[in-house]
């Protein structure tokens, strides 16, 4: 997929809008993790090098059309100040009098930063007529938020009606790693799928199972395929109305010649709280009032030789309980595995991502994916209204 980026525009002296993804986790005013605004400023910077006046727009939270002040960005204005070592300026508005007089009066290499687009109801109904005045600030587009890339608003999708839009470093950069996966992926490519629910993944494992040499199943999405396959889980989460679906997935795999391996023991517990204890049991020994709740040490080990031999891997989904440290093992041991392969690894979905940061791995890590839902529908094969709107080289 081949879509016009930054270096293959003019930027000096114009007025750049810059679509960021700064949807960051926020506590009483405080930023708890700045991952999101770290990555943007490659692409901010660049601009600014370039000589052009940066106006970025990004939502924060879900205020669902409406000004909730606790979700203002103005909030973030400090943090990004510092993190680019220059004021940055505020506009307490997407495309009114304040934005408006903010943009005139920009200086090239200057940085200001609008509230969020979110408060507004047109954004999230892609209303061209918010997409037109929020294009009224600038001269070029530029999208480098893959995050919101598969919603069609106004910020990701109207606005290239009325600029020339391109895309960002990071933006670039996702779409190369995940098009290298899907279109020609080294093989063997390994899939990890982990996560709550066979029903978010059905598309993802059909795409997949043209590609991939092996996909390995963990998280309470197992928990279903082998109930299908005839165990007892006990108390565990399954969702039973996909069990017909999983045994169909399972029978598909095996006609592909793809290797489809499920959890071979699990860590069980009575309960599911910081204080639960976990077990490990082989299927066929869950007790009845058993949840298995993560991958057990054979599942690591069958998992992680796999992994090994590996070329391309994509992984989306934790594949336990990964806010309890005591059910997170499974989901360390392989982020371990797939940071030590010689193969490219693409991670995505916040818990696995969250996963390998906090283990200290990501540096080892080919591709760290900042959009969930973005990449999962990527991985699916969709086409995706935020990429798609970019032009074309």
């Amino acid at each position: 997929m081949s879509k016009k980026t930054m270096r293959d525009i003019m930027v000096a002296g114009k007025k750049v809008l810059v679509r960021v993804d700064f949807n960051v986790p926020i506590k009483e005013g405080k930023i708890l993790d700045d991952t999101r605004m770290r990555r943007a400023l490659p692409t901010i910077k660049y601009l600014q090098e370039q000589g052009a006046k940066v106006i970025l727009m990004t939502h924060l939270g879900r205020p669902k059309g409406q000004v909730v002040p606790e979700m203002s960005v103005r909030q973030l204005v400090p943090h990004l100040s510092e993190l680019l070592g220059q004021e940055v300026l505020f506009a307490a508005d997407c495309g009114g009098p304040e934005s408006q007089k903010v943009a005139a009066e920009l200086q090239a290499g200057q940085v200001a930063i609008l509230e969020n687009v979110r408060f507004y109801p047109g954004e999230e109904k892609n209303d061209l007529d918010f997409a037109k005045e929020l294009a009224g600030l600038g001269e070029v587009y530029v999208n480098d938020a893959f995050g919101t890339a598969h919603r069609a608003h106004s910020s990701t999708e109207g606005i290239s009606r009325f600029l020339p839009a391109v895309s960002g470093f990071l933006m670039e950069k996702e779409i190369t790693a995940l098009s290298e996966a899907l279109d020609n992926p080294a093989q063997p490519f390994v899939v990890i799928l982990g996560g709550a629910k066979v029903s978010d993944k059905i598309s993802v494992i059909e795409n997949l199972l043209k590609k991939a040499a092996y996909l390995l199943i963990g998280g309470a999405m197992a928990n279903t395929f082998l109930k299908a396959q005839g165990y007892a889980m006990g108390a565990s989460k399954v969702e039973e109305d996909q069990l017909e679906t999983a045994q169909k997935l399972l029978k598909k795999a095996e006609a592909s010649g793809v290797t489809m391996l499920l959890p071979q023991d699990v860590v069980v517990a009575h309960e599911l709280s910081a204080e639960a204890e976990g077990k490990v049991c082989d299927l066929g020994e869950i007790p009845e009032n058993g949840m298995a709740l993560d991958i057990g040490d054979k599942t690591v080990e069958a998992f992680s030789q796999i992994i090994a031999k590996a070329k391309t891997i994509v992984w989306n989904g934790p594949l336990g309980v990964y806010e309890y440290p005591q059910f997170a093992r499974g989901t360390n041991k392989i982020a371990q595995a797939a940071a030590s392969s010689q193969g490219k690894t693409i991670v995505g979905g916040g818990d696995v991502v969250a996963a390998v940061e906090k283990s200290g791995l990501a540096d080892s890590i080919y591709h760290i994916s900042t959009g969930g839902g973005a990449s999962l529908e990527f991985l699916e094969g969709k086409v995706l209204p935020g990429v798609a709107a970019l032009l074309d080289k």
